[in-house]
């Protein structure tokens, strides 16, 4: 499992995760805001399933 995603788009999945994650918390409390932990499980480990299937490589090497 070698990383594949960059630091520019670990930010982006971080906030993003994080915002989605809030939904849980805030606003409309729907359930569906558990998928926020998708962006932030690949933003940790820096590694995204779907990027391998379509070849894309955002990190430098």
């Amino acid at each position: 499992m070698s990383k594949n995603v960059g630091a520019l788009d670990r930010g982006i999945r971080l906030i993003l995760g994080l915002a989605v994650l809030s939904l849980v918390f805030i606003g409309p409390k729907t359930p569906w805001g558990w998928l926020g932990l998708v962006p932030l499980l690949t933003a940790g480990v820096s590694f995204c399933p779907l990027y391998t299937l379509l070849g894309i490589k955002t990190c430098k090497v």
